[in-house]
C-alpha cells in the first residue's frame, strides 16, 4: 500500500501533466471505443456485446500502456515523453508484474473501483441495467452520449493512477526515458 500512497502523492503533485497525458490517450481511444459500439448498435446478440467488450479491453490496455510509458519519468521530475511510450510502457508493465504482482493488482482493483463509481451509475441511469451488461440494442443517442461521456471521464481519471503504480513498482533504476539520440 505504500506504493499506492506514493502514486497518489505523485499524482497530486503532478496532476496537471498527468491528466493532460491521460486525456490525450483517452480522446484517441474514444474513436475506436465509439466505433466498436456503433458497429453493433442494433445487434441484440450477447456474442456481439462480448466481442465489443473484448475490443474495448484491448484498446483500453493499449491506452494504459501508452500513458504508463509517457509518464515513466514523472517520479524523477522529468516531463512526459510521448515518443516510444507504448514500448516503454509495455516493458515497465511486464517488469512491474514480475516484481510485485500483488501491488499491480491492488492498483488495478483500486483504479477499477473508482472507474466503476464514475461510470456505472451514469450508464445505468442513461441506458438501463440490461444494456450496460448486455447488447446495446439501439439505445437513444442521448443515452449513449451520457454513457460514453461517463466512460471518458472515468478513463481519464484512472489511467494516470495505475500508470504511476506500475512505474513505481517497475523500479526507479529504469524510470527515465532515454535521451534523444541514444
Amino acid at each position: 500500500m505504500s506504493t499506492v500512497a506514493e502514486a497518489l502523492s505523485l499524482l497530486r503533485r503532478h496532476w496537471q501533466v498527468a491528466y493532460l497525458v491521460s486525456l490525450t490517450a483517452t480522446l484517441v481511444n474514444l474513436v475506436p471505443d465509439v466505433a466498436r459500439q456503433v458497429l453493433v448498435w442494433d445487434d441484440p446478440r450477447l456474442g456481439s456485446a462480448l466481442a465489443v467488450d473484448a475490443v474495448g479491453f484491448g484498446t483500453g490496455l493499449l491506452a494504459q500502456l501508452w500513458v504508463t510509458g509517457a509518464l515513466a519519468g514523472l517520479p524523477a521530475g522529468d516531463r512526459p515523453v510521448r515518443s516510444g511510450a507504448l514500448g516503454r510502457g509495455t516493458g515497465l508493465a511486464l517488469r512491474a508484474v514480475r516484481r510485485a504482482p500483488g501491488t499491480v493488482l491492488a492498483g488495478v482493483v483500486l483504479g477499477g473501483a473508482v472507474s466503476a463509481l464514475l461510470t456505472i451509475p451514469a450508464s445505468v441511469a442513461a441506458l438501463g441495467f440490461d444494456r450496460v451488461l448486455g447488447p446495446l440494442d439501439s439505445p437513444a443517442v442521448g443515452a449513449f452520449a451520457v454513457a460514453t461521456f461517463s466512460d471518458v471521464v472515468a478513463t481519464a481519471v484512472t489511467l494516470p493512477f495505475l500508470a504511476l503504480v506500475v512505474v513505481l513498482v517497475a523500479g526507479r533504476d529504469r524510470l527515465a526515458a532515454p535521451a534523444a539520440g541514444q
